[in-house]
């Protein structure tokens, strides 16, 4: 029984360390889990989730409001204000600001190439599968200022756009005839117009370059150039509809072909 003794002690002190390391083990995984969270079986359990409680939400708004359906088309009556469905809306909102070529057929064209062009544009492997803000903050900000843009130009166009496409606010009410004062706009001389589109992107080609040499070497001048391009057209479109409504600035370039 003496030389039993000192066995089973050693045997059992084994036991506990065993269990010590097993348990810190686990408690680093379950730490691991709680940064990383595994994409099976959390995030499809997630989503079921949200896709549930949305079709709940649109079932009971399905029932509760009337679909806006109008009489039959009559060539004998028309519609005012005539407005296109609500995910072209923006497209007819940004009518009021551009000419009918660049809004209806430049720009749509110029945000699909662009969202097909992001994957070959950024090549950023940080934060890939998670949702992480802080190291993709350039790339987030500006999908999220895109996105909203359109977005805000679906909520205008919808909700903001009244008899002949004025603008009224969403507590005002719409009057057919009311008179609303037409303000008088104006256009920029051709050459001051050329001149200032050049300087406008000349900034956005050389400011990123002067700030950030790094940001030039990791995406080389071809990807820079295309992402600066695409990213000076985004934001021209807000810098154009502040002209027209602070400013009364119809087109910034007049041209016998086009204007902008």
């Amino acid at each position: 029984m003496d030389r039993v003794g000192p066995y089973r002690e050693e045997g059992a002190e084994t036991n506990d360390k065993q269990h010590d390391q097993r348990e810190r083990y686990m408690a680093e995984v379950r730490a691991k889990k709680e940064r990383n969270p595994y994409v099976w079986p959390e995030l499809p359990f997630k989503e079921l989730m949200c896709m549930i409680v949305v079709m709940i939400v649109l079932i009971i708004w399905s029932l509760w409001l009337n679909a806006p359906l109008n009489e039959i088309a009559t060539p004998t009556r028309t519609e005012n204000p005539a407005k296109a469905p609500w995910y072209f809306i923006g497209l007819q909102e940004l009518l009021v600001y551009f000419d009918p070529w660049f809004a209806g057929v430049v720009l749509p064209g110029i945000i699909i190439f662009g969202l097909m062009a992001i994957p070959y544009l950024d090549k950023n492997t940080k934060g890939q599968g998670a949702y992480n803000f802080a190291v993709r903050r350039f790339a987030m900000f500006n999908f999220m200022f895109g996105y909203l843009l359109w977005m805000g130009a679906i909520v205008v166009g919808q909700f903001m756009r009244g008899p002949s496409w004025f603008f009224y606010w969403p507590w005002e009410e719409w009057d057919v005839h009311a008179k609303h004062t037409m303000v008088a706009l104006k256009n920029i001389a051709p050459r001051t117009g050329l001149i200032a589109i050049g300087v406008y992107f000349l900034f956005w080609y050389l400011v990123p370059l002067v700030i950030g040499r790094r940001f030039f070497r990791q995406l080389g001048l071809s990807r820079y150039v295309i992402l600066t391009t695409l990213m000076a057209l985004m934001y021209a479109v807000p810098i154009k509809i502040i002209l027209r409504q602070v400013f009364h600035i119809k087109y910034v370039l007049v041209t016998p072909w086009f204007n902008i």
